[in-house]
């Protein structure tokens, strides 16, 4: 939603604009197109967009593709309803492999790699994956959001956390009890208040600002949001309300960098760089494993990491790469929780879907 508002041209002329930059490369180079459900642009190699999953994926897939020498396609702005007929299109055209970046594609792309024999990475989607031609990417971050948890148990002044989350999805359920175990290893007490915006409301910015508002009405001084566009409204409610003691509402992002927006609440955010997955699985086609490895997210690797701002002090920084250096190092292990009743179950209280 919101990103229509700020580039309404990008619907209609993101995937030519973008098909038109690359179209120098060596014909003998593997095409690589990139596919996701919100409008980004490609402005002099840099990407644009919702500063989350659309953009960070779409700037993962470019330099992934620099790394490896493959051309790009970015198609971006694609929605929510049946990809099938824009898969079939690009398939049809011979491409190397296609990124189908969002859940909700998974099946649909799953079924074109079989039809026309070209490989797909989907995401969300286990025991999919099918040698040369299918390959399913977890993007957990549980790790990273362990960090921001141990973050936000130190920083906080009411003893009470939020979460918020667009959609009930298997990467949200992943990074959100891997925030909550690393809040509980500081404050094994403290308050966790979970809220859930609706079903696939990943561009609610009005629901996300009225469910955040409620969470900070409960008692939480620092959020932890995850919902592509809609964590503007998150990172607004936290911006115009006020906690419980009457001080400041900090927010902690997840996948991208907003600090160019930021007006003084963003504390940090679990930040992603999905080039080592999209490199990977590139070079695993070229060797001829593609769709026998698994892809995820790791410290090791920097492909998530705590981002570091100016409003966290030096000790809490430190007790942040503490944490850090013990997941490293096998001393502090972080428990994937991927199924909702098990996460809800962490929580002290649950607000359910609102839609």
């Amino acid at each position: 939603m919101t990103m229509k508002i700020l580039h309404p041209i990008l619907i209609v002329c993101a995937i030519t604009m973008v098909s038109f930059y690359f179209r120098m490369a060596n014909a003998d180079q593997l095409k690589v197109v990139f596919m996701c459900p919100e409008p980004v642009e490609v402005k002099n190699g840099a990407v644009i967009g919702d500063y989350g999953w659309n953009q960070m994926g779409a700037e993962g897939a470019l330099e992934a593709c620099r790394n490896t020498g493959s051309k790009c396609e970015i198609a971006s702005g694609l929605g929510y309803a049946d990809i099938r007929p824009i898969l079939r299109e690009y398939a049809a055209t011979g491409v190397s492999m296609i990124i189908a970046h969002a859940s909700g594609y998974n099946s649909a792309a799953a079924e074109i790699a079989k039809e026309f024999r070209v490989p797909v990475a989907v995401t969300e989607l286990p025991n999919s994956s099918t040698p040369g031609l299918v390959t399913n990417y977890e993007l957990s971050g549980a790790p990273g959001a362990y960090l921001a948890g141990v973050l936000a148990a130190n920083m906080t002044r009411t003893g009470s956390l939020g979460i918020v989350v667009s959609s009930e999805v298997i990467t949200w359920n992943l990074q959100a009890g891997g925030f909550v175990q690393g809040a509980r290893s500081v404050n094994p007490k403290i308050n966790i208040h979970y809220a859930v915006i609706g079903h696939m409301a990943y561009e609610d910015v009005a629901g996300a600002n009225r469910v955040t508002k409620s969470v900070i009405g409960a008692g939480a001084d620092i959020i932890y949001g995850m919902g592509n566009g809609a964590t503007f409204g998150m990172l607004q409610a936290t911006e115009t309300t006020k906690a419980k003691d009457g001080g400041k509402v900090w927010f902690i992002d997840v996948i991208g960098d907003k600090r160019q927006i930021d007006k003084g609440h963003l504390l940090s955010s679990t930040a992603w760089n999905l080039a080592p997955i999209w490199t990977a699985m590139i070079k695993d086609i070229k060797s001829g494993s593609f769709g026998t490895n698994s892809y995820d997210l790791s410290l090791s690797d920097n492909s998530v990491n705590l981002l570091k701002t100016k409003y966290i002090p030096e000790d809490i920084w430190q007790k942040v790469v503490t944490a850090r250096d013990g997941i490293l190092s096998g001393k502090i292990t972080v428990a994937e929780v991927a199924e909702i009743e098990e996460l809800k179950s962490m929580m002290s209280t649950v607000d359910n879907p609102q839609n």
